[in-house]
C-alpha cells in the first residue's frame, strides 16, 4: 500500500507543468518569436514528468491526467511541427468541450461519470451528489471552453499563458471550493480540505 499522497503532491502534478510552461515562456533564453515554442516543449516534457510522478507515487495516472497529458503531447507536437502556436492555444477549448461533453451526455443517461474517475476521492458521498457535482463540473468546463476561446483570440502568446495560470487555474481551485459545502450535504465524509486535494484538475 502507497501513503496517502499529500495535497501539495497533488497540486504539483495537476499544475506544475502549467507553471513551468508560464515561466519558459518568460525566461527562456531565446528570441520572442521562439518563446512559445520553448514554452510548448517545456509543456509536453513536464506533463510526461507529471504523469510519471502520478504512477510512481500515486499508484495510477487519473483518467482527466491521461485525457490532459495525451491532448498537451499531441496538440504540442503539432505545435511544434507546424511552429504554429495557436494549435496549443486552442488545445484548452478542445479539453473543456470533451470533458464537459462527457459529464453531459452521462447525465442525460442518468449516470455521473465524475463518479467513475473520482469515487474513491469523495467516500459516502450521494448518487444525488454525484449527479449535481457533474452537472457543476460540466457547466464549467463549457464556461472554461468559452473563456479560453475568447482569451486566446484577444491576447498575445504571453498573456494568454498568464490567464491559463492565474485566472483558469484559480477559477478551477475556486469552484472545486464552492462544491464543497453541497457534497458534504449530500454525504461526503471528508473534511472540506481534504476534499478541495482531489479536485478534477483544470486542464
Amino acid at each position: 500500500m502507497k501513503p496517502e499522497p499529500s495535497p501539495t503532491l497533488r497540486m504539483a502534478i495537476d499544475f506544475g507543468p502549467l507553471v513551468l510552461f508560464f515561466l519558459a515562456n518568460f525566461v527562456a533564453p531565446v528570441p520572442a518569436s521562439e518563446k512559445a515554442f520553448v514554452a510548448t516543449g517545456v509543456f509536453m516534457a513536464a506533463t510526461a514528468v507529471a504523469m510519471l510522478v502520478s504512477r510512481w507515487k500515486l499508484g495510477a495516472v487519473s483518467p482527466m491526467l491521461w485525457l490532459s497529458g495525451v491532448m498537451v503531447l499531441v496538440f504540442g507536437g503539432l505545435t511544434l511541427a507546424f511552429h504554429d502556436e495557436d494549435i496549443i492555444r486552442v488545445k484548452p477549448t478542445i479539453y473543456y468541450l470533451t470533458v464537459s461533453g462527457g459529464l453531459f451526455a452521462g447525465l442525460m443517461r442518468g449516470k455521473a461519470l465524475l463518479k467513475l474517475m473520482f469515487g474513491s476521492a469523495y467516500p459516502g458521498l450521494s448518487e444525488r451528489g454525484w449527479l449535481t457535482a457533474s452537472r457543476n463540473w460540466a457547466l464549467f468546463f463549457l464556461g472554461m471552453a468559452i473563456a479560453n476561446e475568447v482569451a486566446w483570440r484577444h491576447m498575445s502568446f504571453a498573456a494568454w499563458s498568464g490567464f491559463k495560470l492565474w485566472g483558469a487555474m484559480p477559477a478551477t481551485v475556486l469552484f472545486a471550493l464552492a462544491n464543497v459545502p453541497m457534497m458534504m450535504r449530500h454525504g461526503l465524509m471528508e473534511t472540506p480540505g481534504e476534499a478541495v486535494a482531489q479536485h478534477p484538475p483544470g486542464e
